[in-house]
């Protein structure tokens, strides 16, 4: 009878230390709540400087400490495809194969889009020329001659540059002749700022909202006006022009979140596409998803200064 009880005892006492492990494994593995702890966050290197913006605020505003890692869009897809990250932001959202590789997995990745931004052409202040038609940007990629365009210069081979572009020309940017790629958008824009004739394609938050010390670099760029093929008009990829879709090169911003619980992952994600996240996109240049609002006082009676 005592060895029974013994041994019911010696059960009980090995599923509570089993139950007290797993919880504590549980919160050792989730490290963060909503609006608290750390958290990874992988970011498009194209898009890198309004995210540190959100998550200067974001940090100030709640208890949490985010790190961004910034790379190229193709390392960034790997590392969330690779369970490396969590948490990413793109400028494209999930392909379907790659929403069925997640599901493979049972996870649901939330997908939050929550600004627009664009691909600009730069070239130096020192050309005398402030336009370029895509039909010649798509001549020079396919090879064909007469082109007044000596090289294209972008960030990274793996970029949502290239891709971007790639795609609107029918044909892979990598490996044509006289198209050149770095590694950060920062580096294009010194190279283009310093050599005649080279256009760099780069994301315009980076001249919108540059480093402090790239401000030097950025004053002796032009961006410049893009026209669409069978269009007669050169459009600006300014806030304006990008807000009423009339930019030829805009692209949406998307936060991917598959953390799989409540983190700050999701914090985040309400955060960029709530009032406060939604006014720095405003201030940054770029489009907010949703505009936010404007607090009017009316005052009933109006004091009149009596000197």
């Amino acid at each position: 009878m005592m060895n029974k009880i013994t041994k019911t005892i010696t059960g009980f006492l090995l599923l509570t230390l089993l139950f007290v492990f797993s919880c504590q494994k549980n919160k050792e593995d989730k490290l963060d709540s909503i609006i608290e702890g750390k958290a990874t966050i992988y970011v498009d290197e194209s898009i890198l400087p309004i995210i540190e913006d959100e998550e200067a605020v974001f940090e100030t505003q709640y208890k949490a400490q985010l790190k961004l890692v910034s790379q190229s869009e193709n390392e960034v897809l790997n590392a969330l495809l690779n369970d490396t990250a969590t948490i990413a932001v793109l400028t494209r959202t999930l392909l379907p194969e790659e929403l069925k590789a997640f599901q493979a997995k049972k996870i649901n990745p939330k997908i939050t889009p929550f600004a627009t931004d664009a691909v600009a052409f730069i070239r130096s202040k020192s050309v005398n020329d402030s336009l370029i038609a895509l039909q010649e940007v798509y001549d020079f990629l396919n090879g064909k001659a007469g082109s007044t365009i000596k090289g294209l210069v972008f960030d990274n081979a793996n970029s949502s540059t290239v891709r971007y572009i790639s795609k609107k020309a029918g044909v892979s940017a990598v490996g044509q002749k006289n198209v050149y790629s770095f590694k950060t958008n920062e580096e294009v824009m010194k190279y283009v700022a310093q050599n005649d004739g080279m256009i760099g394609v780069i994301g315009i938050n980076w001249v919108f909202q540059p480093p402090l010390e790239l401000q030097e670099t950025v004053d002796k760029i032009t961006v410049l006006g893009v026209k669409e093929v069978g269009s007669s008009e050169f459009v600006f990829p300014t806030q304006d022009n990008l807000a009423q879709g009339i930019y030829p090169l805009a692209r949406d911003l998307y936060i991917v979140n598959c953390q799989g619980y409540s983190g700050l992952g999701m914090g985040f994600a309400s955060f960029l596409g709530g009032e406060r996240g939604q006014r720095i996109i405003l201030k940054s240049g770029l489009v907010p998803k949703r505009v936010p609002s404007r607090k009017v006082m009316i005052r009933n009676n109006i004091t009149k200064d009596k000197n």
